[in-house]
C-alpha cells in the first residue's frame, strides 16, 4: 500500500503547500513515485507536466476519499496531502488516515506556540522548520528559540527547510524545464529526511541538474534533527 503523509497545522502561512510540492519533487529525484494531493479549496489544481510527481485534486470530501482509496491500492507509492491552514477538523480527519504527519512552522514565537499545541494533539507528527533564515545570525537566533521553546519535542523536529525564493516555481501552473540547483538540493534534503522516518530505502536518480552537488545520506544520529543532542527515535 502507499504511504500517506499529511502536511497540516492549525496556523496558515507556514508553507504547507510549498513543503508538499518540495517533498514530492524531492521524492521523485530519489526514485520514489508520489502524488501531491490538493485539499485546500482556496487553491487551483496544478498541472503534473514537468514535475517528478503527479498531482491530484481532492478539494471535496468524496474526491479525497477516492484519491486516498486509490493510493492505498498502489504499491511503492507515497501520497502527500496538502491540508491547508486554519482547518482543525480537517486536520483531525487527515491525521486519522495518515501514516505520518508533517507540521511546518516558521521562526516566529506564534508559529512555535502553535506547532507545540499541534505536536501535543498529533502524536505521529513531526515538526518541520520552514522558510528558515539563511543569514547565520538569524539562523542561530531561530535555532536557539526552537531549542528553548521546543526542547521536549526535539526528537520530533526535522532539519530546517531554508527560505528559497525559487520554491515558488513549484507552485506555478507549469514548472520550468529545469529547476535551480539550490531548489533541487533542498527538495532532496526534505525527501531524504521523510524517507528515513518511514524507513524506506532510496537511490539517487541518474542525471543531476547542471552544477548540482552530490549529497550523502544523512547519518542516523542526525535523523530526525535533534538540535545537536539526543538519539534517533525508534519506530
Amino acid at each position: 500500500m502507499a504511504e500517506i503523509i499529511c502536511v497540516i497545522g492549525n496556523k496558515g502561512g507556514t508553507g504547507k503547500t510549498t513543503l508538499s510540492h518540495m517533498l514530492c519533487q524531492g521524492l521523485g529525484l530519489l526514485g520514489q513515485r508520489s502524488a501531491c494531493v490538493l485539499t485546500d479549496t482556496s487553491r487551483e489544481p496544478l498541472s503534473p507536466e514537468g514535475r517528478r510527481y503527479i498531482t491530484a485534486d481532492a478539494r471535496t470530501r468524496d474526491a479525497l476519499t477516492k484519491v486516498v482509496d486509490k493510493l492505498r491500492t498502489l504499491e511503492d507509492w507515497i501520497g502527500v496531502i496538502d491540508g491547508g491552514g486554519n482547518r482543525t477538523e480537517m486536520d483531525r480527519k487527515l491525521y486519522a488516515l495518515s501514516d505520518i504527519v508533517l507540521l511546518p512552522f516558521r521562526e516566529s514565537h506564534e508559529d512555535i506556540r502553535t506547532v507545540v499545541r499541534d505536536l501535543e494533539m498529533f502524536p505521529r507528527a513531526y515538526a518541520v522548520p520552514s522558510q528558515w533564515p539563511s543569514n547565520s545570525w538569524q539562523r542561530e537566533a531561530a535555532d536557539r528559540n526552537v531549542a528553548q521553546l521546543m526542547g521536549a519535542y526535539r526528537h520530533r523536529i526535522l532539519r530546517p527547510v531554508g527560505a528559497l525564493s525559487s520554491s515558488k516555481l513549484l507552485l506555478q501552473k507549469q514548472v520550468p524545464d529545469q529547476l535551480p540547483t539550490p531548489l533541487a538540493n533542498a527538495c532532496r534534503s526534505i525527501a531524504r529526511q521523510v524517507l528515513e522516518v518511514l524507513e524506506i530505502d532510496y537511490t539517487e536518480v541518474p542525471g543531476k541538474e547542471a552544477g548540482e552537488e552530490e549529497a550523502e545520506r544523512l547519518p542516523a544520529s542526525e535523523m530526525p534533527m535533534r538540535l545537536g543532542y539526543g538519539e534517533r527515535r525508534s519506530h
